[in-house]
Order: C-alpha cells, then sequence, then structure tokens
C-alpha cells in the first residue's frame, strides 16, 4: 500500500466531515449513551460523543462509513475528548485508554473493508487530538492573570496516554486539531515525539490551528505565521486551520502558511459560519464553490469539513478536487 506521503505528491486528499453533526441525526438519549454497561452511572453522560464509540459503535462505523463513501480518504476517530482532561467532565478518566483503542478500532475496522475493496485508493485513520477544555497559557480568571488552570506536564501526560491508544487501536496518522492555545498543541507534539521515541515508529502528524475570529489570531494570541513558525521545528506531515470559520473566511490565513512552508497544508472549515441558533446553514454547493478558490490558488494539499459539514458536503468537495493538482512544493517528513 502506497504511503501518504506518496500519495500527496499525486492528488489533494479528503478528510472527513463533522463527527457530531452526523451524530445529532441519530437524535441519542440518555439512555442511548448509558447503554446497557453505564446505566446506573451517576453522572449524566448525555453529550458525551466519544463514550459512543463504546455504547453506539455500530453508528459510529456507519458515520465512517459514509465519509468514506462520500469521497474521503482520511477519517478522524471519534476521539475529540479522548484525554483525561476533558473526560473528568463525566467522571470518565478511567476510560481514556479504551475510548480511544476502541475508537481506532472501528475506523481502522471500516478503513480496511474500502481499502480492500478499493486498493489503488487507500483509506487513512487519523486519530483525533483536541485541544481539551483547558489552556496552558492563559488564565481563565480575570482576577488572577498568572493563574494557571493546568500545567504543560499534565496536558503532556494525558496527551501521552490518548496518542498511544490511538496507535495501538490502529491509526495510521495523527491529527492535533482545533488548536486554539500552541502551548497545548506543543504539549501533545512532545506526548508524540516521545511516544515515537519510545516505540522506534514513524508516524505521519498533522497540526491544525484554529483562527477564532476576524482578528486573524488563534485565542492565545498567534497570528497565521506566528503559529506555523510555532510549530515548524517539528517533523510533521502537514499544518493547516480548521473550525471557527468558514471556508471563504480561512483564504487570508491559508494564503500565509502556504507562502510560508514546505509542509502540506491542510484545511477544514465549517459550513459557514454559525446562525443565530448555533447552526450551519451552508449548503454542500455552497461549500464546495468558496473551497474552489483554494483549489484555483493552489493552497492546500488536503481539505475536508469542521462544524456542520456532512458526508454531502464531503462528496461535493471530492467531486471537484478530482479537477485540480495538489499544491507544491513539498517536503513531507
Amino acid at each position: 500500500m502506497k504511503k501518504i506521503e506518496e500519495i500527496l505528491k499525486e492528488r489533494i486528499l479528503i478528510l472527513d466531515g463533522a463527527m457530531g453533526t452526523m451524530l445529532q441525526r441519530y437524535k441519542f438519549t440518555e439512555g442511548d449513551f448509558r447503554g446497557d454497561r453505564f446505566k446506573d452511572w451517576e453522572h449524566p453522560l448525555v453529550g458525551n460523543n466519544d463514550l459512543l464509540s463504546l455504547t453506539q459503535p455500530d453508528a459510529i462505523a456507519e458515520v465512517h462509513r459514509k465519509y468514506f463513501e462520500a469521497g474521503a480518504d482520511i477519517v478522524e476517530t471519534n476521539t475529540f475528548s479522548g484525554t483525561t482532561i476533558a473526560m473528568a467532565d463525566y467522571f470518565m478518566e478511567e476510560l481514556v485508554y479504551e475510548l480511544n483503542y476502541e475508537s481506532a478500532r472501528i475506523a481502522k475496522e471500516v478503513a480496511d473493508e474500502f481499502t480492500a475493496k478499493e486498493p489503488d485508493k487507500p483509506r487513512f485513520v487519523a486519530g483525533s487530538i483536541g485541544p481539551t477544555n483547558k489552556t496552558a497559557s492563559m488564565s481563565p480568571d480575570v482576577n488572577d492573570p498568572g493563574y494557571r488552570a493546568i500545567s504543560f506536564n499534565e496536558l503532556r501526560i494525558a496527551y501521552k496516554q490518548q496518542v498511544e491508544a490511538l496507535l495501538d487501536g490502529g491509526a495510521d496518522l495523527l491529527l492535533v486539531e482545533t488548536i486554539f492555545d500552541t502551548l497545548n498543541a506543543k504539549a501533545a507534539l512532545f506526548a508524540i515525539e516521545e511516544v515515537k521515541d519510545e516505540r522506534g515508529i514513524h508516524v505521519p502528524i498533522m497540526v491544525s490551528g484554529t483562527i477564532t475570529d476576524a482578528s486573524g489570531r488563534t485565542l492565545s494570541g498567534q497570528t497565521a505565521e506566528a503559529f506555523l513558525i510555532s510549530v515548524s521545528h517539528l517533523p510533521i506531515l502537514s499544518v493547516g486551520f480548521n473550525c471557527a470559520l468558514g471556508a471563504s473566511q480561512l483564504v487570508p490565513h491559508l494564503e500565509v502558511v502556504s507562502a510560508k512552508s514546505e509542509f502540506a497544508i491542510s484545511a477544514h472549515p465549517n459550513a459557514g459560519l454559525p446562525n443565530a441558533f448555533g447552526e450551519y446553514d451552508e449548503t454542500p454547493e455552497q461549500m464546495a464553490s468558496q473551497i474552489k478558490e483554494y483549489l484555483e490558488k493552489s493552497l492546500v494539499n488536503i481539505v475536508g469539513g469542521c462544524c456542520g459539514t456532512t458526508p454531502e458536503h464531503i462528496k461535493a468537495i471530492a467531486d471537484l478536487v478530482k479537477e485540480y493538482k495538489p499544491r507544491r512544493p513539498l517536503v513531507l517528513n
């Protein structure tokens, strides 16, 4: 099977769309989240999407299947909140290894199913590593600017456990995504390098930040270029942006990193900006027409969708991408 680094030099790869948006379609109840195993859990579990890999694994597999059918080359594991830090909200820290392992195993099983059918179009699994719900570089208390809710080392330990489980479960690459605080991301990347060194393995790494508003900066204050520089010392596969903004709003930030980096460039924007009800209205056709600008300007090597996107959005993007060559130059690690 061809390595992802080789394929990236030949064509633009398609990442999947939103897991959460798809899971909302199932209208799972508290009982569905609990299943039999957690029916007596003392705390509410509705909203813990990562848990569904244990209690509703068929639904998770079905979502992956739909994205592959839509044209995705890469699907993300259902592990956006898969750290002890984020799982503390549900008092489920002890389940973190199992959650990540099972999520990766489910995704890999579906990926292998599609690769077996189309060996010339191998499918990959990206272990999704979210930002956690704490920030290492800013204080959550306006009255105490020196306070930190989490330390770099606490993040490193939590991320290392997640990384080990994702790799054990079969993830082909790792995606450190929705980065609003680059110090958190550095802890994740440090943990990944530790695991790679300990196991003597090579793992492709995708890094994806999020520009939070019209200021053009991450939440911790970095511009697109500063964000790029702060992760460029690492041997990564790709760098890019996801979430927070729609496709058209991401263009100037992608232009910056594309012009200044030899890594592959990725983008998985939201389906536009949320409406007054927090929902996303952009149709697959509207989103694809905006992503066309990325392709015409040769800005990306990997493209997909974040909040509000569905297999219909991914199909529209995948159909469009076939007509374009990937961005160059590439120096892939």
